[in-house]
């Protein structure tokens, strides 16, 4: 099973083609600037219409989790969002 976060910020970017954890780290940060809104909100929306399990809940809850732990290891994160 893939990982959409994953995919989204352009999968496997090792090796020639990117920068690996940096260029995902990167791209997370931009976009999480960019993000207009509350997203423990759109969350809660998500999973109270259904359109998220209460399983995918609480495996993305732990995806945000050690992600925030590896984004807490490189600088200039803004971990205060």
């Amino acid at each position: 099973m893939s990982n959409p976060l994953f995919a989204a910020l352009g999968g496997n970017m090792g090796g020639a083609g990117g920068a690996g954890p940096f260029r995902m780290i990167q791209q997370f940060i931009q976009f999480a600037n960019g993000f207009k809104g509350n997203p423990q909100e759109e969350v809660q929306r998500l999973l109270n219409s259904g359109q998220m399990t209460q399983e995918q809940y609480n495996a993305l809850q732990g995806q945000a989790t050690q992600f925030q732990q590896l984004l807490g290891k490189f600088p200039g994160a803004n971990n205060s969002k």
